[in-house]
């Protein structure tokens, strides 16, 4: 703010004490110190610093991200998949380019809908190791291990 419109809003408040009988005394106070308030000049303005801007700017997301945020952040900018959020990629199901099911155990029972107006569920169980057979169909699949980002 202005020192001209510090000192003009002390000036008003001077004035409306000053002409209560009560407040003549605090008037004069006031007065005296709006005018030593005025007068006095500082070497250098004094800086506003607000929130975030102290360091030189806002913080960017992978500056202010912590914890599992951080390492969620890092692995999509190396191009990893940490949840299975994205489309997973397309095999052609044969023995030399299997379907990969990951799996944080050694085993995981899973499922195949062989044709597409099949109404049957084919489950059956995947063991780590080499790929193996659709017992209907005869797709590969591969379990491979998954880690957990966390």
């Amino acid at each position: 703010m202005p020192r001209w419109k510090v000192w003009y809003r002390w000036r008003k408040l001077c004035v409306l004490l000053y002409f209560r009988p009560e407040g003549e005394m605090a008037a004069r106070l006031l007065l005296r110190s709006s005018i030593r308030a005025a007068t006095t000049c500082r070497a250098a303005p004094v800086p506003i610093l607000t929130r975030g801007m102290a360091a030189g700017g806002i913080p960017t997301d992978e500056e202010q991200a912590t914890g599992l945020e951080k390492i969620v952040m890092k692995a999509a900018q190396q191009g990893a998949d940490p949840y299975s959020m994205l489309k997973p990629k397309e095999y052609a199901g044969s023995k030399a380019d299997p379907h990969l099911v990951p799996s944080v155990t050694t085993k995981r029972i899973s499922c195949n809908i062989c044709e597409e107006d099949n109404t049957a569920v084919v489950w059956f169980w995947l063991h780590q190791g080499e790929a193996q057979r659709c017992p209907s169909c005869g797709s590969h699949y591969k379990l491979v291990p998954h880690e957990l980002p966390h």
